[in-house]
């Protein structure tokens, strides 16, 4: 497993806000303030309605919190935890009010994040034995990325890049448009890559093994295999040596995902950790809180 990446409480707050605007609009919660009186206190709990791995109960913590500071939210298994059916999450005591108001906006949050966590470790799991690690994409939800690249981390998996600014990716539609398309043209672009950005890594994408020779050549600290069969790829970790580490992606399934594994490469990249998760099934049980 990668190191768990810190959760940005600044992007955090941001969210928040405008999950809860996106809910709340002008009137605020209608409901609540029209049927509930107002100095109740209540107690809740969150619930796994099916197993799932649990990531994301700060960032639930601080939904409530941006509702009424006064709401306690204690969890009640940690960041990584495996969850069977019907598993407390955590508890919660505040206004009656303020616990309704911030529910579905917590949830939505909470489910999201176990969804990712769970699918990360399915995968995970299934490569172990192996030496190849598991990797997410940056096909993630819009503003979204930092805690879903959390939730992958907290799940088992790994991280790759976070955007656009901390590793060179040099794939072929960069070499098309500059003009370094065909023979000398990756050499050509990672030369480029390192005069401009030297403090990066510079990984290429390549579609056959001539390409792959090239990039090892040109010293590329990564060289992603892209859509290779895993004859190709396992060609493709001969030639390469250990020269660089080697990244499978595209047409990655969880069924094939081992036998992937099984040939030499160090890490297998797959979107489908972020990009088409089923969000977990988990609800909020409330009740008034005794006198």
């Amino acid at each position: 497993m990668s190191k768990i990446p810190e959760i940005d409480f600044e992007q955090l707050d941001a969210l928040i806000a405008l999950a809860l605007s996106e809910d709340l609009g002008d009137l605020g919660d209608a409901t609540t303030q029209a049927v509930i009186p107002a100095g109740l206190a209540a107690k809740a709990v969150l619930l796994a309605k099916e197993e799932c791995v649990c990531a994301g109960l700060p960032v639930a913590a601080r939904v409530f919190a941006k509702v009424d500071r006064s709401i306690k939210f204690t969890p009640l298994v940690e960041e990584g935890t495996v969850c069977s059916k019907g598993t407390l999450l955590a508890r919660i005591n505040g206004p009656a009010k303020a616990l309704l108001t911030g529910e579905r906006t917590a949830l939505n949050f909470l489910q999201r994040l176990c969804g990712v966590a769970t699918v990360s470790r399915r995968y995970a799991m299934e490569l172990t034995g192996t030496n190849a690690k598991i990797l997410d994409t940056r096909k993630t939800t819009p503003g979204f990325r930092n805690l879903e690249k959390y939730a992958v981390a907290v799940g088992g998996a790994s991280n790759h890049r976070i955007g656009l600014y901390d590793r060179i990716m040099i794939k072929d539609n960069h070499r098309e448009l500059a003009g370094m398309e065909g023979p000398g043209g990756i050499g050509r672009s990672v030369k480029r890559a390192r005069e401009s950005y030297p403090q990066l890594e510079v990984e290429v994408e390549v579609d056959n093994l001539d390409e792959l020779r090239e990039a090892v050549a040109a010293g590329a600290d990564y060289i992603l295999l892209d859509n290779m069969d895993n004859a190709t790829m396992a060609e493709a970790v001969r030639l390469n040596n250990g020269a660089a580490k080697l990244e499978a992606s595209g047409g990655i399934t969880l069924a094939r995902l081992r036998s992937i594994g099984e040939l030499g490469v160090d890490y297998i990249s797959s979107g489908a950790l972020t990009h088409s998760v089923k969000s977990s099934d988990i609800s909020m049980d409330i009740e008034l809180e005794e006198a």
